[in-house]
């Protein structure tokens, strides 16, 4: 990984409450959707999110995870890693409904390095902290020698989609949807690439 400076640093085990929250807030809800279908009865949802942030493998995981500090607590997070340069074989009839349309959208951006997660609390938006993280996001896929960048944003999430396309990431694809009982205003993925120069 490229040497980050402060605010930046590389996220730990110890962050994992904090990378649940972000998680959750740049799914826009759907995490605690299938974390709830996931916990035991009685059992806080984020305890699955803080679990899987914790985990050593997997594409959520602290490994994954680059967050930014102010004043010594996290204010945002950057999670990602490279997609393979041919995706790999997927079974859609075994695959969950929810995710058909994200994986089939990931498998159109191969031989990038995908954001999977860019979140920054409320409180602390509009200081430039999103952008920072897409710049070592750009890093992170020189260093892996990436083709560019990709990222997923639903459209009823103009905010972030603005936010991606004045750095520079264009629309390569969409796909609808699939919601089941998760509520959001959004009709389609929309992936968003962008090439390194």
């Amino acid at each position: 990984m490229s040497e980050l400076k402060r605010p930046h640093r590389p996220a730990t085990q110890d962050d994992a409450t904090a990378l649940a929250e972000l998680v959750d807030m740049a799914g826009e809800g759907m995490p605690v959707y299938l974390w709830r279908k996931l916990a035991e009865p009685g059992q806080d949802v984020f305890d699955i999110g803080r679990a899987r942030a914790r985990r050593e493998e997997g594409s959520f995981s602290y490994r994954n995870a680059v967050v930014c500090e102010e004043n010594g607590v996290v204010v945002a997070a950057l999670v990602g890693y490279p997609l393979p340069d041919v995706p790999e074989p997927v079974d859609y009839g075994e695959m969950p409904p929810m995710f058909v349309p994200l994986q089939e959208l990931e498998d159109l951006a191969p031989a990038t390095w995908y954001v999977n997660v860019l979140a920054t609390y409320p409180t602390h938006r509009g200081k430039g902290y999103g952008r920072a993280l897409l710049e070592i996001a750009e890093d992170l896929a020189r260093d892996t020698a990436r083709q560019g960048l990709s990222i997923i944003v639903s459209d009823g999430n103009p905010g972030a989609r603005r936010l991606y396309e004045r750095c520079g990431y264009r629309e390569a694809a969409s796909r609808p949807i699939v919601k089941e009982d998760w509520e959001n205003r959004g009709k389609n993925w929309v992936l968003l690439t962008k090439p390194l120069a």
